[in-house]
């Protein structure tokens, strides 16, 4: 939602093979002392499920204006703090950013939505300009823009805020005329804009909560309002270049009435690239009801103070967003999971804690790096099985033919694992662990080998362990 409460905040290659794990007396394929009844596990590469486009975050609302040093952030701790974020080697190696739209290209009415539009780009965008181009830098290409609300004067209650709906859909009907086309354009020559500073919008949101009535910038559209919408707003972006995503619902079950709306229309249906829901109000249970790709493109978990723990059992730590994470890929079948904020400031449920000249760092930042930093945008999710209800498997190909497989252990114990890996390409090889729990942090561990297409293993208790696997 970008939710941001009354705070001014808001309230992803594959954990290779269940982690085996080199350390302090627990040795791959070995029991330690306390280890559980030893699990079973297939990888399956015959069995394919969803394309990958990557993982992100966004810094709506300013937030990256903070990030540049607009609260007096130094420049070295600038550029760690977009280390942590975006780098595959050091941090969590980010592969989507989410831009916010609002009114700012075209604060003021130009007069009537047929008059010239009198767009204005000061090339900042409250900081998202400057991220935008520093995630390229690190090889970002994947930049998703979504609008809050569209211009005040182009909705039923003049204002940013405070919901309203577009004039000119049925049943809004508004003396000024019908704006639905000149919404439209507006968003495309946003997208132009950003395209002048180097940067490619490829995906494009005309809505973000629809079904949800904020105080700072929202803007109600029923289902059949946001199909109706997107019969116009198609062949706009389609010129432009762009990718249609709708519609960043505020709860999964809830996206499924948009997408349902949508995927019944036949003309809206060839429009929409990508089926995008948020995570407040209701969990991922099971995939959107559509062919499409579909992304979880906004999420934090609810919190009152910052938290930088593991696993502490307060709903907003490490673990948590590990299991929501593992959820979506695997219950959801996204092809896409974005975050809300990366780094925000206060009792923030972002990733990072930005506190004027200096920064804190939550597990949730290393929960998100075991899944984003080893499996990139082209990879397949394949098949992922176990005899072990607390052992939490994904496993994907990545376009390099490496395998990743992410094992998130449940288990107040430590679980030994033998996994049969089929099908994958390859029958011997490595697998290198990386290992997040309570005192380590997509801590690579010694490579093990892997030989007649099996791998014993042991995943600590608590643990996430994501394991990139080569030939």
């Amino acid at each position: 939602m970008g939710r941001i409460r009354l705070l001014g905040l808001r309230t992803w290659t594959v954990t290779s093979l269940a982690v085996l794990l080199t350390t302090a007396g627990v040795t791959a394929g070995a029991s330690p002392a306390g280890a559980g009844a030893e699990a079973s596990a297939t990888i399956d590469g015959s069995t394919r499920h969803q394309p990958i486009d990557g993982f992100g975050i966004s810094e709506h609302f300013g937030r990256a204006q903070i990030m540049r040093g607009s609260q007096g952030l130094p420049a070295q701790r600038q550029r760690e703090i977009l280390d942590l974020l975006f780098s595959r080697s050091i941090g969590v190696g980010l592969s989507i950013l989410r831009l916010g739209i609002d009114s700012g290209i075209q604060p003021t009415n130009p007069g009537g939505p047929n008059a010239t539009p009198k767009y204005v780009w000061d090339r900042d965008d409250k900081g998202q300009v400057w991220l935008a181009q520093q995630a390229k830098a690190y090889g970002v290409n994947r930049f998703y823009a979504d609008a809050w609300t569209a211009p005040g004067y182009m909705k039923t209650n003049g204002t940013d805020a405070n919901g309203g709906t577009l004039c000119g859909l049925s049943g809004a009907t508004c003396a000024s005329g019908d704006w639905r086309r000149a919404y439209a354009n507006y968003l495309v020559q946003y997208a132009r804009f950003y395209a002048q500073e180097g940067i490619r919008i490829n995906d494009l949101g005309f809505t973000n909560e629809p079904d949800w009535t904020a105080t700072y910038d929202s803007m109600r559209l029923t289902p059949a309002q946001a199909v109706e919408f997107t019969k116009v707003f198609g062949p706009v972006a389609r010129a432009g270049g762009n990718k249609v995503v709708c519609c960043d619902s505020f709860g999964w079950n809830q996206q499924k009435n948009y997408t349902r709306a949508i995927e019944a229309d036949a003309t809206a249906r060839g429009y929409v690239d990508t089926h995008a829901g948020h995570t407040y109000a209701s969990k991922v249970d099971g995939p959107l009801p559509t062919g499409k790709r579909t992304w979880m493109s906004e999420w934090s978990p609810d919190g009152t103070t910052w938290n930088e723990a593991w696993d502490d059992g307060s709903g907003y730590d490490g673990f948590t967003v590990a299991s929501a994470a593992h959820d979506a890929l695997t219950k959801g079948n996204t092809s896409g999971y974005v975050y809300w904020y990366g780094a925000s400031t206060g009792a923030t449920r972002g990733l990072i804690q930005m506190d004027g000249a200096d920064y804190h760092v939550s597990k949730r930042l290393w929960a998100l790096a075991n899944y984003s930093r080893f499996i990139r945008p082209g990879a397949i999710r394949i098949g992922a099985g176990t005899s072990d209800a607390d052992l939490r498997l994904s496993a994907f190909r990545n376009a390099d033919g490496s395998v990743t497989v992410v094992a998130l252990n449940a288990a107040a114990g430590a679980t030994p694992v033998s996994f049969s890996l089929q099908n994958i390409g390859f029958t011997t090889g490595t697998a290198t662990p990386y290992v997040t729990d309570g005192s380590r942090s997509t801590a690579r561990q010694q490579a093990v080998p892997v030989t007649g297409g099996s791998l014993k293993t042991t995943v600590p208790a608590r643990s996430l362990v994501t394991y990139t696997v080569r030939r």
